[in-house]
Order: C-alpha cells, then sequence, then structure tokens
C-alpha cells in the first residue's frame, strides 16, 4: 500500500450480497482500509459516521433502497438498569472481568468455537480456524482491548483474577467511548444472559473512564439478532441529520446531539 493511500483513505463498494439479517434483501458496504500512524483517529472519525471495524476494516452499509441498519451508542452517564438489567447483574454477581491486550489465547478461541457451533453454524464466521480467530483479535491498528469474563474462585479476592473462562469481548478505545467489536460466551451458560451483562459491564467501564458512550453497532428494528440493541436506553441513533436521543421512555428527540 502507498504512503498516499496511507494517510488518504480510499474507499470501496461491495458488490449485492443475501442480507444476514433481514430475509429477501441485498446489503452492500462501503469500506476502506484502517492502516498506518494515522489509523486511530481515521477509526475515531467513521465510527461517529456509523463506521464499524472488522480487523484492519472499517465499512458501513450502503444498500441501495434500505436504511434499517442504524448506528447505536449508549450514553453511559445517564444508564439506569432496568428491573431486567438488574436480574442479570445479581445473575452474573459471580463473574470477573479482567481487561487484557489483545492478545488470542487457545481458551479464547475453545470458547469462541463453541459459540459459533452453538449458535452460527450456518453463518458466515461458522468455517474459522484458530489462525481466522487470531487475525481477527491481532489484525487492529488502532487500540484494542480484550475483555475476559471468568467465575470467581477461591483466590479472585487475592489475585482479582478469575478461573473458568466464560465470554469475552473484543472492544476498541476510542476518544468518546468504547466500542464493542464482538463478543461470544460459552453456550452452556446460556441462561446467564452474558450478552446483555457484558454490555451493562462496557457502560460501568465507560463511566469509570469518563467515556460519555458505548457503541453497539446497528440497531436493527424487526431483525431478532439486533432488535436487543434498542433496550438499552438512553441511547443516540445516527440519522441523516446527526445522533438523534431516544430516552429511557423510548422517545426519539428531533434535535441532533453532539
Amino acid at each position: 500500500m502507498t504512503q498516499h493511500s496511507r494517510d488518504t483513505p480510499q474507499f470501496y463498494l461491495t458488490a449485492p450480497s443475501p442480507c444476514p439479517y433481514l430475509p429477501g434483501r441485498h446489503e452492500r458496504k462501503v469500506f476502506t482500509h484502517l492502516v498506518g500512524d494515522k489509523a486511530g483517529d481515521l477509526n475515531d472519525l467513521l465510527t461517529h459516521g456509523g463506521f464499524r471495524r472488522s480487523q484492519s476494516i472499517a465499512y458501513r452499509p450502503a444498500c441501495d433502497q434500505c436504511r434499517a441498519c442504524v448506528s447505536v451508542r449508549v450514553v453511559a452517564n445517564e444508564f439506569r438498569p432496568s428491573r431486567n438489567f438488574k436480574k442479570v447483574l445479581a445473575r452474573n454477581a459471580d463473574i470477573v472481568g479482567e481487561q487484557r491486550s489483545a492478545v488470542p489465547t487457545s481458551e479464547q478461541y475453545s470458547v469462541f468455537r463453541a459459540y459459533l457451533d452453538k449458535r452460527h453454524r450456518h453463518g458466515g464466521m461458522a468455517d474459522m480456524t484458530v489462525l481466522d480467530y487470531a487475525m481477527m483479535v491481532e489484525d487492529s491498528h488502532v487500540e484494542t482491548r480484550i475483555i475476559e469474563y471468568r467465575k470467581r474462585g477461591v483466590d479472585t479476592g487475592i489475585t482479582g483474577r478469575g478461573e473458568d473462562l466464560i465470554a469475552v469481548a473484543l472492544t476498541d478505545v476510542l476518544s468518546d467511548g468504547l466500542s464493542m467489536v464482538y463478543s461470544f460466551f460459552e453456550p452452556s451458560q446460556q441462561s446467564r444472559s452474558l450478552g446483555t451483562f457484558m454490555i451493562l459491564d462496557h457502560i460501568t467501564r465507560a463511566r469509570r473512564l469518563g467515556l460519555p458512550y458505548v457503541y453497539l453497532g446497528y440497531w436493527i428494528e424487526g431483525s431478532k439478532k439486533m432488535d436487543y440493541k434498542g433496550r438499552f436506553l438512553p441511547q443516540q441513533r445516527l440519522a441523516p441529520s446527526g445522533w438523534l436521543r431516544v430516552d429511557a421512555s423510548g422517545e426519539m428527540l428531533s434535535e441532533p446531539q453532539d
């Protein structure tokens, strides 16, 4: 890649392919490479504009006749857990989360493989090998962290570390928030609602870091896979006019937010 392309991002458009979220529709994406010394700044800027990161690629939907994918970010300082969210937190009171450098491990891959085989066996990631997983974690030119979630052990109060690994989150640290790139969990622990728990934990982590937002990716109304993201309120959703606030009652405010 030339120095010019490193300093000046080039954008590309994919060919249409079947939409994985809404039956009978096709998706296209616009994407660019995140490389070089300014990759972090570019990732910040593009995330604010509705892009997501996958390895060294930033992308966003560019579908011809559909705008169902809406970028959402939780307003961390104003979030208050509902009764159901409090139950999830209580259910996982025996879990400790540890932030680590973005380094893949065989233990992580074991949970990742079990997660794919149980929940996404026919998805686009179903055939990922341990090397593919390593690339997903390591191929990042921005500030990325791994958060491992483990059951508390007898020595956790002393060491701060848990025992059995049951969930993992790959997270980017932005100038104004945490962006949850990908998360997965041990499927045998499904009753814990670990996907929800990891989002709640990231909201707490963002507050501790003084960061205003947690970026959740795309909310798609009517999609069982993505509709859950709309429950974390208040949040902001990206519209053509800018980020619009959805308050705790679910009402959307028309005034764009900063």
